[in-house]
């Protein structure tokens, strides 16, 4: 790591965050995929530290969460007896919150899906925030208790729940199912109808889809490691949040929540290394 300039280091950055994978990166920048997994790590990780330290007290008025699917190591139905529950082995989801308004995700956590995740995912969205929200989610009911637990009363909080038809098969299957409608449910609160939604969290699942191979489905550049998905997780939203102009904006989505002035370079994620 220490043979790598700002310049070199910069390169395969800004390969990993339009959505190369490991070894597309090998190829174009010449570097080892030890070496670039190792950079990866430790630029994740310094990115989370960032994030951690620097999204506080923001003012949104208005947040929508989602989870986003994704595996380590293998598929669920592959994973070996002595492996199946240790988290980082099958299925992995990624807890993702967005403001309506600036587009900026304060918060995300990459682990399980039950309770208990919901439970440490809504209080570090709750420690992020600097007045009463509008939240809305969807129809999982972790989100129930984390949400009472985390707020208490001081919320306007809806579930927006889908309903699907009957799942598509054969030559199709991997064709979503046809939504047919939705419910709205007012759970604490009096939130405004016409802000209940989800759709910009959904667009952000996509944005992630493209933009880290690791979440591209039917593929073989799933993560192996935990740790890498949480690395590559990290860096992303730290590029999404401060480096990325968001086309409808016209500014990063930091710079719209007032957290920064500039708009953010590949080279200024690789100095904080530094």
């Amino acid at each position: 790591m220490n043979k790598l300039n700002t310049e070199k280091r910069a390169q395969i950055i800004r390969c990993l965050v339009e959505g190369n994978s490991i070894r597309s990166t090998v190829r174009i920048t010449g570097a080892s995929k030890n070496t670039i997994t190792k950079l990866l790590v430790d630029i994740g990780q310094v990115c989370r530290e960032y994030q951690d330290k620097t999204i506080r007290n923001v003012a949104c008025d208005r947040i929508q969460v989602d989870e986003i699917w994704s595996f380590c190591y293998s598929k669920q139905k592959n994973v070996p007896d002595d492996l199946k529950g240790i988290l980082g082995y099958g299925d992995v989801w990624t807890w993702t919150a967005l403001c309506a308004d600036s587009k900026l995700v304060p918060s995300f956590l990459v682990g399980g899906r039950d309770a208990r995740w919901a439970d440490e995912f809504i209080a570090d969205l709750k420690s992020r925030l600097k007045h009463r929200i509008q939240l809305t989610t969807d129809g999982h009911k972790a989100y129930l208790h984390a949400v009472e637990d985390a707020f208490g009363a001081n919320i306007d909080y809806a579930m927006l729940i889908k309903l699907y038809g009957k799942s598509p098969d054969g030559e199709i299957r991997y064709r979503p199912s046809e939504c047919t409608g939705t419910e709205r449910k007012n759970i604490v609160g009096n939130p405004d109808p016409s802000h209940i939604s989800t759709s910009y969290v959904k667009r952000q699942n996509l944005t992630m889809r493209m933009s880290m191979r690791r979440f591209t489905r039917l593929t073989n550049g799933f993560s192996k490691k935990l740790v890498n998905l949480e690395a590559a997780v990290a860096l992303h939203f730290m590029h999404y949040n401060f480096a990325r102009i968001h086309r409808t904006l016209k500014e990063t989505p930091a710079m719209a929540a007032g957290l920064t002035t500039k708009l953010w370079e590949i080279e200024d994620i690789v100095n904080l290394m530094d």
